[in-house]
């Protein structure tokens, strides 16, 4: 048994070491606390936890190949998140998002009124992101050799309710006899909507035998280049992936012929249809983990994530003000 100045020097050794085993602990290591742990009561979050679960998105047909490029990519990070993407129309998903089914609704056209009264009816608040620019671009059959461009006079002449328009030739006399077949996004599409109100000014789009309807882009990309006289509208990226079978047509707005490019949809000189798209989120979504994760990734990433897709990213500047939102 020690006794006397060996046993008090045993017990000090050990207290020292108690305290120095302590103070690591309660540090998390050199630099780690940072202020998080306000008075050491709860441990600062950890990074890279693994997530799981559902973030369900609806919506926009046009903005779904960048949720889809986000969504893969968000994957790759955290394999045990679903991210299921639908693409009922920009409509169909605020549909779906005002009734607490989705927590993100991807749109082409902000919220409208109503739809927001209806949110707001059913206690949901959302914060909206601008995510890229998207030109609606004009197209015809690549067999189309007359169409060198169109006003929007002539646009309106072809597509809006009421028009007697049969053929090409009842568009410009020069042009041919030849039938047109047009396809156009369905009513719950934003772009329908984008194009009635800067194109037709709300006057609404013709229903008749001569338009085909639907909310599937690639629908109206093999609708329009399996028609000789076909003519339809989409967005950009739907030309680019479909452009060995489609023909662009560029658009007079009063200031000369312009076709949608990177550059002008970018600078805006491609009026009046280049537009900002959207997603919206769900507030109360924002508390669970996985959906906080994605949005925050989905904005982050979204700029280059744009250009591989064939869309248009927004400056650096307005992403940094876009994901403030979610902070």
């Amino acid at each position: 048994m020690l006794k006397g100045n060996g046993f008090k020097g045993i017990l000090m050794s050990g207290m020292v070491a108690a305290l120095v085993f302590a103070a690591a602990c309660g540090n998390g290591g050199a630099g780690t606390n940072n202020g998080n742990n306000k008075g050491g009561s709860e441990p600062a979050a950890t990074e890279g936890a693994k997530l799981s679960g559902d973030v369900k998105i609806d919506g926009s047909s046009t903005v779904f190949p960048l949720t889809e490029a986000a969504a893969e990519e968000f994957n790759k990070e955290h394999p045990d998140v679903r991210v299921p993407v639908g693409v009922s129309g920009t409509g169909g998903g605020f549909k779906q998002f005002c009734a607490g089914e989705i927590a993100i609704a991807d749109a082409s056209r902000p919220i409208k009124d109503e739809e927001a009264a209806t949110c707001k009816a059913a206690g949901i608040e959302y914060t909206d992101l601008s995510v890229a620019y998207d030109g609606l671009s004009v197209v015809v059959s690549k067999d189309n050799d007359f169409v060198d461009h169109l006003t929007v006079e002539e646009l309106n002449k072809i597509f809006t309710t009421g028009s007697t328009v049969s053929t090409w030739k009842d568009v410009r006399p020069e042009w041919p006899a030849e039938k047109i077949v047009m396809f156009s996004p369905g009513a719950d599409s934003g772009t329908y909507d984008y194009f009635n109100e800067a194109i037709l000014e709300k006057a609404g789009i013709r229903n008749d035998k001569q338009i085909s309807f639907s909310e599937d882009d690639n629908t109206l990309v093999q609708g329009v280049s399996g028609s000789k006289g076909g003519i339809g509208y989409f967005g950009f990226a739907y030309f680019e992936e479909n452009q060995d079978k489609l023909k662009l047509v560029p658009i007079d707005s009063g200031k000369g012929a312009i076709a949608p490019s990177h550059e002008t949809i970018k600078d805006g000189t491609y009026a009046p249809l280049s537009r900002p798209l959207f997603i919206y989120i769900n507030k109360k979504e924002l508390e669970r983990p996985e959906v906080d994760a994605f949005a925050k990734y989905y904005i982050n990433n979204i700029g280059p994530l744009a250009d591989e897709v064939g869309y248009i990213a927004l400056p650096d500047e307005q992403y940094a003000t876009e994901a403030a939102k979610l902070q």
